[in-house]
């Protein structure tokens, strides 16, 4: 199916057209008062949400408490590192964390040396923003190519609608 031919434009004058940006600056005005609405909304939902949620939060968190300190009191009733019951269980596992220096090149140096760069991660992209700087020729040389066209842009007089709010 080919392309459908619009039979006349819809703006027949300059005139239309900044009617058209009033209209459209009135309706991201409308948009706005929309979101900021939604936005004080959502930030009372979470306060409130909050508020209700803390003295549960603070009861779980006293309550683990309670239970991490009868567990290691009591550690040689477990039958392997897991007690099982009715609610649920509480027990024990080997946590194994690797730690750092904060001087890590260091680390970095002596698993490259080791043969071990598998451990180390280099990400590497190329910044676009930088490379378009150079000129086509260059550009082009590294397998890369510049996309020229003129895109419509528009934007609306923010200053000009008074918001009536």
């Amino acid at each position: 199916m080919g392309r459908k031919r619009m039979e006349e434009p819809a703006l027949k004058s300059w005139e239309e057209v900044d009617s058209t940006l009033k209209q459209i600056r009135e309706a991201e005005i409308e948009l706005s008062k929309i979101s900021a609405d939604a936005e004080r909304c959502m930030i009372d939902i979470r306060e409130r949400a909050e508020t209700d949620a803390q003295p549960y939060k603070d009861r779980i968190k006293k309550m683990e408490l309670q239970l991490k300190e009868f567990t290691v009191l009591n550690k040689a009733d477990l039958k392997g590192k897991t007690r099982e019951m009715p609610f649920g269980r509480v027990g024990f596992r080997l946590s194994t964390k690797l730690v750092l220096p904060k001087a890590v090149e260091t680390v970095i140096t002596n698993l490259k040396k080791c043969g071990m760069a598998d451990c180390v991660v280099l990400k590497e992209s190329v910044n676009k923003e930088i490379l378009k700087t150079y000129d086509e020729n260059t550009i082009l040389s590294v397998g890369a190519s510049l996309k020229k066209e003129d895109t419509f842009w528009y934007e609306t007089k923010q200053e000009k609608i008074a918001d009536p709010a």
